[in-house]
């Protein structure tokens, strides 16, 4: 039996209206960003005060959470992806340390680990 083992990457969190998801979601396939983690309604404390998480009319009124684990060369990608929505609108992305244990569930399914140039 292999030795289990850890491989460094990076999480990144992202936080946008819920009617900028379909950006992110498209940004982040174009990175071939291989899975990511939606979390809807979230609420918090932030830059211009409290936000409460409140369905409205429907989760694109709302924040939205979106967690992604990927390697280091694909961050900046993201970040360049993201500067023009925050430009216009309000958000943040967060980026952290982490080590996960099955590193072939963040290789895209083409086998390809960049992302096309």
């Amino acid at each position: 039996m292999e030795k289990a083992r850890l491989t460094p990457m990076k999480k990144v969190d992202i936080i946008v209206s819920g009617e900028r998801i379909p950006f992110v979601r498209d940004l982040l396939a174009r990175v071939r960003v291989t899975g990511y983690t939606i979390i809807p309604n979230v609420s918090g404390m932030g830059h211009s005060g409290f936000y409460e998480g409140n369905l409205i009319y429907n989760e694109t009124s709302s924040l939205v959470l979106l967690m992604t684990v990927v390697k280091e060369e694909k961050v900046e990608l993201i970040l360049e992806g993201l500067t023009p929505l925050f430009e216009r609108y309000s958000g943040i992305m967060y980026v952290s340390d982490v080590a996960v244990s099955r590193q072939d569930h963040f290789v895209h399914s083409s086998g390809e680990e960049e992302p096309p140039v």
